[in-house]
């Protein structure tokens, strides 16, 4: 729908936003509204709205009021500063970045120093009373416009400047003198005239509305939209353009530019984190190019813009209640705050960070909720290295880096993205290894266990989009001299790691070793299976502020939690994680291993007696593994679901089969056996079997299948009754489509319960209800809630049913490119897709209840265990989310999260 600009205003100075505006100035130009109107220390400026940006994409241009809009505010900047955009003698610099709702670390262009030229450069210098600042200033410009404006290679530019300081015999940028900076800006102006055949714009307002336009168009830029995918953020927001006259953190030694941050965002512990450089623009500091000094160093370099930093910090902690992230330049001994945002943290500091703020008072618990999510709970359950390895006899310790993002990640080293997304396909675990990452490479970090650099600090590109990322990441390993053109990395000592080698990172210690390196099971999962208490004194501080959340969400859900569990193992486990009873027994895998052959004679049986024989068979095995689960469940509902597959996947494979025949009859020894099993598959054959003979389907077709195994939950029911225990079991009927075919296995397994009830002397309350898989039971759900006393949406089948897939064919041939091309923003079958498969939910939650207002409602497919989908079934109103027993803390945690949200936006780091 085309955003309409009637009286719509499209730019806003700094002093006229907020915080609030994120949706309208993007989360940069609202937060520099905040600080302006907190009256800290922001160059002044302006911001393009989102909105602007939307009319642009859509139609191509900007909206006609704009220019207008823009060109007033420039004329008000202008008076602020006493001089004009591009003044010869005294040149007013902006610089022109982007600044979407949500961050986008590198994804999308900025550009400083717009308004230098071939007549402002002299003016730059002179006013500055330094000529090689204003050649350094200039050749930036040319070298970032060229770029990302213009679309040059940038490695076109990066080899001149390799030239220029092989020449000088040095080894940084600084050492150049201004007039090897002003050849340069010669050879950089000749790459952008041969390879855009056009000049280098000299027009100030040319330089800064080219640059506008850019910023829009990054919007959509594959590495843009890629990074969306991967963090799942709408790719209509669009972005706003922030216009900021220029400070300058590369006028000398008394001048720099940094990054901070209010706690530390790879441990959540409090401190001074962050690095600076001297004489040194903001891009020098997150590309990671020059090592950076911590920031400590700057008390040492700068008290006073020190002190005042700290303040400011503190400030904007206490302001935003959160973990900020700050970008500052020091320009002459002046302090400047260019940027800040609630911080990207790892997993760890996400939940430490959480409690911190609650007993500071800053937040209260429900806020505390929407500060951890359950991706990062799974995270935290993942194994680490093991802390012996790397002793004598273990993988040898190739170096140490900086611990940018926690985790423990082991691949086959590669040195290029191309490469990293190529292996990874193929199956390969790799870890990507750089001198240091920028935007370009995100392809290959998504596709990598973890990324490895030898340059940068806490706050380069690497580290912080492998926090956003979750991605194990260490960064600054200046010991290990990474050479990308020979795809190798040397090690002190001389140690040669090619391109396939496997090398193992510790994001939680910035070790490097050579080979793979050992696991263990995390703390926080030792501490859900109850092996270490967060109460103890020795208690790791992560699984208390785990601990605390935990009873945080479990307070405030309405949600209950079940587990997927088929036998007393997983049960047992699911208990100790939380579980509050089974949501999904599947008791098909009751029939594999040695107890295959009797379903095999259950198939084969060819009168009453051989069917009734094998049932027989089977009854006593099946109660014995229900009174185990009954037993350890005891006190909680367990719902069993009747026999579903087709029975084809108990016989053998039809071509193993066939040969199997064919080279016994060569050898005329056949097998009576054989021959009936392939006449048996061959007519149990089906052309789709997942719509075939299966569920509900084989309890009316084959006789006394359904009632063996209704009797042997019964059974077992009365036994562990009749041992003081307290057995609640459910029974639930598979791929019910119509009404009548409930109730006529309703009415079958009433009578067999009855007739247990009788035999044994004990009273059973076994609920009766069915999963909803399919669209038609869906859509008639208040009629089939007459025989129902419970729906179990099982959203696996409903999600294939409704879109027409079949799942293990699908996710193989086409959901990459339907991923790519931006049909899909995540796989149907890992979160609900709400417009769909969730409209029909929605709507059978409502009819059946209308039907039967204490119908109970869960669902059990793994959608109960995923993140977003946990909040979608908590607003229809479900009873109940089951996933598998290692997902069941998330889903509690989620849980607790969407009852907490009850409207509240709460602090979101994206």
């Amino acid at each position: 729908m085309p955003v309409s600009e009637d009286r719509q205003k499209f730019v806003y100075d700094f002093t006229e936003g907020n915080k609030d505006l994120k949706d309208l100035l993007g989360g940069k130009g609202a937060n520099l509204a905040e600080m302006t109107n907190l009256g800290l220390p922001v160059p002044p400026g302006f911001t393009i709205t989102t909105e602007a940006c939307k009319v642009y994409l859509e139609g191509g241009e900007e909206p006609p009021s704009m220019r207008d809009e823009v060109s007033a505010h420039l004329a008000a900047l202008e008076e602020r500063m006493g001089k004009k955009l591009g003044q010869a003698d005294d040149p007013l610099l902006v610089s022109v970045r982007s600044g979407a709702k949500f961050s986008m670390p590198g994804m999308m262009d900025t550009v400083l120093n717009i308004g230098l030229s071939d007549e402002s450069v002299a003016g730059l210098a002179a006013q500055a009373g330094d000529e090689r600042f204003a050649w350094d200033s200039y050749r930036r410009l040319i070298q970032m416009f060229g770029k990302t404006v213009l679309g040059v290679d940038g490695d076109l530019f990066e080899e001149a400047l390799e030239e220029a300081k092989r020449a000088k015999g040095v080894t940084t940028d600084v050492d150049l003198a201004a007039q090897d900076l002003k050849a340069l800006v010669e050879r950089f102006k000749g790459i952008v005239a041969k390879e855009t055949g056009r000049d280098f714009p000299q027009a100030p307002r040319e330089q800064m509305d080219l640059a506008i336009r850019a910023v829009f168009d990054s919007w959509n830029g594959d590495r843009a939209k890629l990074y969306r995918r991967q963090e799942r953020i709408p790719g209509d927001l669009g972005t706003a353009v922030n216009i900021c006259s220029m400070v300058f953190g590369n006028l000398g030694p008394d001048s720099g530019t940094g990054v901070a941050f209010t706690r530390d965002p790879a441990s959540g512990h409090q401190g001074v984190y962050g690095d600076y450089l001297q004489n040194a623009q903001g891009e020098d500091v997150v590309a990671g190019i020059r090592n950076t000094m911590p920031l400590a160093e700057l008390e040492r370099i700068d008290k006073a813009s020190y002190d005042q930093l700290m303040q400011i910090m503190e400030t904007l902690e206490t302001h935003y209640k959160d973990l900020c992230d700050i970008e500052f330049t020091i320009e002459r001994g002046k302090l400047w705050m260019l940027q800040t945002r609630v911080g990207k943290r790892t997993a760890g500091a996400a939940f430490r960070i959480a409690t911190q703020l609650v007993d500071q008072g800053l937040i209260d618990e429900a806020e505390a909720l929407q500060r951890v999510t359950g991706a990062q709970l799974a995270q935290l359950m993942f194994p680490r290295f093991d802390e012996r390895a790397g002793g004598k006899g273990g993988p040898e310790l190739l170096g140490r880096g900086i611990a940018a993002s926690p985790g423990a990640a082991v691949g086959r080293a590669v040195f290029d993205s191309y490469t990293a997304v190529k292996w990874s396909r193929s199956g390969e675990k790799v870890i990507l290894i750089r001198r240091e990452t920028n935007p370009d490479d995100l392809d290959g970090m998504i596709a990598s266990e973890g990324i490895l650099t030898s340059r940068g600090g806490k706050t380069s590109h690497a580290a912080v989009v492998a926090r956003g990322m979750g991605k194990t990441c260490v960064c600054g390993a200046e010991e290990l001299e990474v050479d990308t053109k020979q795809r190798k990395m040397t090690a002190p000592g001389g140690v040669v790691i090619q391109e396939g080698d496997v090398v193992s990172i510790d994001g939680s210690t910035g070790k490097v070793y050579l080979g793979e390196v050992p696991v263990v099971p995390s703390p926080v999962v030792e501490y859900f299976e109850g092996r270490m208490h967060a109460g103890a004194d020795d208690a790791d501080e992560l699984v208390q502020a785990v601990h605390r959340m935990m009873a945080y969400a479990d307070r405030m859900r309405r949600l209950r939690v079940r587990a997927n569990a088929d036998n007393a193992e997983d049960a047992l486990r699911a208990r100790r994680f939380g579980a509050q009873g089974i949501g999904l027994c599947r008791t098909e895998h009751m029939f594999l291993g040695e107890r295959r052959e009797l379903v095999e004679r259950l198939i084969l049986a060819d009168t009453d007696t051989e069917r009734e024989e094998a049932l027989s068979a089977l009854l006593p095995l099946q109660k014995a593994d229900f009174v185990e689960l009954f037993e350890a469940m005891d006190g909680l509902p367990v719902t069993v679901r009747l026999l579903d597959p087709p029975l084809h996947e108990f016989l053998p494979d039809i071509t193993e089969l066939s040969v199997r025949v064919a080279l016994a009859e060569a050898r005329e020894d056949a097998n009576e056996n054989d021959l009936r099993l392939l006449q048996a598959v061959h007519k149990l054959h089906e052309q789709n079997p997942m719509l075939g003979l299966r569920g509900v389907r084989l309890g009316l077709v084959i006789p006394g299948l359904f009632a063996m195994q209704v009797r042997a939950i019964a059974e077992a029911a009365a036994e562990r009754k009749n041992a003081k225990g307290d057995p609640r079991a459910e029974i639930m009927i598979p791929l019910v489509g119509t009404v009548q075919e409930l109730e006529i296995v309703r009415e079958e397994a009433e009578r067999v319960i009855a007739e247990v009830e009788a035999a044994t002397g004990t009273g059973l309350k076994l609920p009766l209800g069915t999963m909803i898989e399919l669209p038609r039971a869906a859509l008639t759900a208040d009629q089939i809630a007459e025989a129902a006393e419970f729906f179990s949406f099982g959203t696996n089948d409903l999600t294939q049913t409704v879109w027409g897939f079949s799942r293990d064919d699908v996710e193989a041939s086409f959901f990459t490119a339907y991923l790519e091309k931006g049909i899909f923003g995540v796989s149907p079958f890992e979160t609900i897709d709400k417009d769909g498969v969730g409209s029909l939910v929605r709507a059978a939650a409502k009819a059946g209840r209308a039907t039967r207002p204490d119908l109970k409602l869960g669902v059990c497919g793994e959608h109960g265990g995923d993140p977003e989908s946990v909040h979608f079934f908590h607003e229809v109103g479900l009873d109940y989310v089951s996933c598998s027993p290692f997902r069941v803390p998330v889903a509690r945690l989620e849980a607790g999260r969407a009852a907490a949200l009850n409207g509240k936006g709460g602090s979101d780091s994206r």
